[in-house]
Order: structure tokens, then C-alpha cells, then sequence
């Protein structure tokens, strides 16, 4: 492991366990039952030049719990970028001023080449098509607690991803991370056009996973365990594309009709969010808005622990967490969300 989280391709299978471990220990931080301080005086430098809203503001709420502070910076307009600086100077400067960096950028690579301006930890939050290392590993996360809950093993579990699985980041990394693994069945289903790069596939497939590709969510699955949607990503479409994918998302909809069709009532319903809720958009169906399979919020909560973790172990003060905990002061209700499901079988 590096310095940096800026690929799934970085991590060995024996530091992501670690890594899920001390998320664990992050739990009562997260669910702010306590309060560390082990980065107190710790700036993080959040570089945010692509939209975000979850990504952003869950690293700065993880670096917070864990005592420090943060300087965000949100979009091209207000960089020096927007005056011609190069990534280089921009990753140098900015190393100066804080002691963790999290970025965002549209262009693939670009996150790594800001990199290797500094020796400054700098956490790879999506570069354009290419890769999202932290999603994937809260996504594993959120699947390994569902599954520990359910009393489910992830060896032979069947996976689907559906929706835009070429342009889609977080299943990008999310499939290699699955790789490190005991053998899955993975179904991948996407419009024409739309699918898994092959390169991925293949990486998969030479570690002993099964992989099946589909264009179409009709026809019988199996049992499903999880069942992971992607929204398709029109930003990243030329005009050309975006004219022959119009509507596309109606045919990859994952709604309750879906599920009673081809899953189990501990079948866990995952999306890396957002997912466009507005009427036609069919992304995923806010019919399922109060199903207990559907794990997105669960997800999107475990993801301050986990960004917990990266931030302590690439920081390394994760063996001193347990020294530093206090009891929280404030009032924090039962439940977050007032329509919140209860888990299945709780």
C-alpha cells in the first residue's frame, strides 16, 4: 500500500481486510455514540472540480469525526486551474497548506498525476470514466456487514450490475475489488454500447470468477444476493450517443416488480448514488422507498466509517483510536431517516 488511494489496483486483499476491520472500530464514531480526537490540528484538502455531493461532503464529515478541519474547493471557477495551472503546481501548493488531500477531477489518470507532485496522502474520488477506489471499498463494506447480519457467506455469492457499466466508475473499481475474493457469479447487464470494458472482464474471469453479460434484465437470474444499479451517465456522452440512449434507462429498470420477480427477501438492492427520482427517469424505482432490501442509505451512512479508516490508516493513527474516545454531548435520535426500513429479519 502506498501513500495514496488512488486505485482499486493499489490494495492487496490482506489491507483491505485491515481496512474493514478498523472501519468497524470507526462504528460508534460514525453512529456518534463517541468522539475522538486523534487528528486534531490536521487540515484536508478537499479538491472537488467535478459535481459531488455525497463523495465531498462525506470525506469532510469523516475527517471531522476524527478531530480535524477542512478547506474545500468546489469546481474549476474558483481555481487557479481556470488561469492555466498546471496539476503539477496546483497537487505542490496545495501539499503546503494541508496534510490529506481528497480529489475529484473529469479527466481519467488525472487524479494520479496530481499525485506524483507530492509525498501529501492524497484519496482518488473519482476520476472521470476511470476509477472510485473509496466507493468500492464502502460498497464492499456495506455488502460484507448485510451479509454478516443475514448469516451469508461472499463465497458463491451471485452478483448483478446492471445500468452503465462503461462509463460507470464505481462498478469499475467495485468489480476488481470483488476480485480479491473467493469465486462469485457475477451477471452484468447494460445497454449496447454501454458494457463492462473487456480488459475488466477479463481480470475477473483470470481469478476465477464466473461472469455472464446480458443486455437485457428479462429472463430468470437465479437467486440473487445483491443486485448493484448504475445510472446512466449521459454527461459523459457525445451528442451522437446521447440521441441513441435516449430512454435507454426505461429498459435497466430495478423496481419492486423486478425484485418480486427474480429475488429473495434477503436479496440487498445497492446503487452508488445519485439516482435520478424524477418520473420517466426509471433509474432506480422509488418504489422500493421503505423495502428493507434496499440497502442504498445503509450504504451511503457506511461510508463515513469507512472514510474513517482510510483517513486513519493512511495517516496512521488507527492504533490510537480506542485511546482517545469520550462520550458524545449532544442530542443524536434513534434513527436517521423517518421512513427508514428495519433491517430484515431485526
Amino acid at each position: 500500500m502506498s501513500s495514496h488511494l488512488l486505485s482499486v489496483d493499489s490494495l492487496s486483499r490482506d489491507y483491505v481486510d485491515h481496512l474493514l476491520r478498523v472501519a468497524s472500530r470507526m462504528e460508534p464514531i460514525a453512529s456518534r455514540r463517541k468522539v475522538t480526537r486523534v487528528l486534531e490540528g490536521a487540515v484536508l484538502g478537499n479538491l472537488f472540480f467535478e459535481a459531488s455531493t455525497r463523495t465531498r461532503i462525506s470525506f469532510n464529515a469523516a475527517f471531522c469525526r476524527l478531530g480535524g478541519s477542512v478547506c474545500d474547493t468546489t469546481g474549476f471557477t474558483f481555481s487557479s486551474m481556470a488561469k492555466g495551472e498546471s496539476l503539477y503546481d496546483t497537487s505542490r501548493v496545495v501539499s503546503g497548506y494541508v496534510d490529506a488531500i481528497v480529489m475529484r477531477h473529469p479527466e481519467q489518470g488525472s487524479v494520479a498525476q496530481f499525485a506524483e507532485a507530492t509525498h501529501v496522502p492524497v484519496i482518488n474520488g473519482g476520476d472521470g470514466p476511470g476509477e472510485h477506489p473509496s466507493q468500492a471499498l464502502l460498497d464492499l463494506y456495506t455488502i460484507d456487514k448485510e451479509f454478516t447480519r443475514l448469516g451469508k457467506s461472499l463465497a458463491g455469492a451471485h452478483l448483478l450490475l446492471t445500468g452503465d457499466l462503461k462509463y460507470g466508475r464505481t462498478v469499475h473499481s467495485l468489480i476488481k475489488l470483488l476480485s480479491l475474493y473467493a469465486p462469485l457469479r457475477i451477471s452484468l447487464v447494460s445497454p449496447p454500447g454501454l458494457e463492462m470494458p473487456s480488459a475488466l472482464i477479463d481480470l475477473v474471469e483470470s481469478r476465477g470468477h464466473r461472469v455472464e453479460q446480458r443486455d437485457s434484465l428479462l429472463g430468470d437470474f437465479g437467486d440473487l444476493d445483491v443486485v448493484y444499479a448504475t445510472r446512466i451517465q449521459k454527461e459523459r456522452f457525445t451528442d451522437e450517443m446521447s440521441e441513441s440512449f435516449a430512454g435507454v434507462s426505461q429498459e435497466f429498470t430495478v423496481n419492486r416488480a423486478f425484485l418480486d420477480r427474480h429475488c429473495t427477501p434477503t436479496t440487498m438492492v445497492m446503487h452508488p448514488l445519485p439516482r435520478d427520482s424524477r418520473p420517466g427517469a426509471n433509474d432506480l424505482s422509488v418504489d422500493l422507498n421503505g423495502d428493507s432490501r434496499l440497502a442504498i442509505f445503509r450504504q451511503t451512512d457506511n461510508g463515513i466509517p469507512l472514510r474513517m479508516a482510510i483517513f486513519a490508516t493512511l495517516l496512521e493513527v488507527d492504533e490510537l483510536i480506542e485511546r482517545d474516545l469520550r462520550d458524545v454531548r449532544w442530542f443524536v435520535p434513534k434513527t436517521i431517516g423517518v421512513d427508514d426500513a428495519p433491517y430484515q429479519g431485526s
